[in-house]
């Protein structure tokens, strides 16, 4: 999975005392709501089940009947936050079927320990864009000896 997510300065919202307006300004700051579109259905899907219910695994199946949507949709957003890396999937027992299944749940059952994860890869991404910086400037260099 591709690590993706926008990175903005923002000021902190430490000032917003509801837990609503808060998630859902962060999530727009970081990508996962897209500005002008409808946020309800991703940000229930976070919300309804990530943050209310932190150490469940959830199945596709059980997420798109409460949300009353689409697997696909489901999905588009599950790989989302995937890619933020703040979910994890693990194999769960299907009590309907009594089978194994792919779940998906808040890494580490808290928010801000799953945040580590985020930092992390913000780390890697910013050190690999420097590298790439350093070898431009290099070639910029050769170009200007005229040396190829």
């Amino acid at each position: 999975m591709t690590f993706e997510m926008q990175i903005v300065s923002n000021t902190p919202l430490v000032g917003e005392d509801d837990l609503d307006i808060a998630a859902k300004k962060f999530f727009e700051q970081i990508g996962y709501l897209s500005k002008g579109s409808d946020p309800d259905i991703p940000y229930r899907l976070f919300s309804d089940f990530f943050l209310k219910h932190p150490t469940k695994a959830w199945f596709v199946d059980e997420i798109a009947f409460k949300l009353n949507t689409s697997r696909p949709t489901v999905y588009r957003h599950l790989n989302k936050l995937k890619g933020f890396d703040i979910l994890e999937e693990v194999q769960t027992l299907d009590e309907a079927t009594q089978q194994n299944k792919k779940a998906y749940r808040l890494r580490y059952g808290n928010l801000q320990k799953a945040w580590n994860f985020v930092e992390a890869h913000i780390k890697v991404a910013v050190e690999n864009y420097g590298k790439t910086v350093e070898h431009l400037q290099l070639l910029i260099e050769k170009q200007k000896r005229g040396i190829k």
